[in-house]
């Protein structure tokens, strides 16, 4: 796979997904955790699992390498310059291994934020389409 191409390039286009159906399905499947308390702690747990999958691909398998360090930005470029200057501090690729337990975590904790909208009433789709609205209007000063 070349530098300047990205996983998702790689594999062959999948169907996407009808996040109406998808927290349908969500709320079809919700029985055991159907309390809000139930559904926070695996939504904050799920996500500690994430961050856990990506600390096993750097430290267990080894496929990606952290080299963090002070991010540096010339004082001559303009704001929207600085993106090209700014390190994700990712080195490598992660292998086909850690990059499905890590979809696998991904998938389990948008389950989660899922319930999280159903249990209040939220529809995800509506979630982000004002948060799409939110970033398109206010571009770069949509700092989080």
């Amino acid at each position: 796979m070349s530098a300047k191409s990205s996983p998702e390039t790689a594999r062959p286009a999948e169907p996407s997904v009808d996040l109406a159906s998808f927290q349908q399905a969500v709320s079809d499947c919700l029985i055991r955790h159907r309390s809000v308390l139930d559904v926070m702690s695996k939504f904050q747990e799920t996500g500690a699992r994430v961050n856990r999958a990506v600390a096993k691909a750097v430290t267990s398998c080894g496929c990606v390498q952290v080299d963090a360090g002070r991010q540096t930005v010339p004082a001559n470029i303009s704001y929207w310059e600085m993106k090209e200057h700014m390190e994700t501090h990712v080195k490598g690729e992660m292998c086909e291994h850690c990059r499905e337990v890590l979809e696998q975590e991904i998938g389990r904790n948008l389950y989660y934020l899922t319930a999280l909208c159903d249990l209040f009433g939220l529809r995800l789709e509506r979630v982000l389409q004002e948060e799409q609205k939110r970033i398109a209007t206010l571009g770069v000063f949509n700092l989080t």
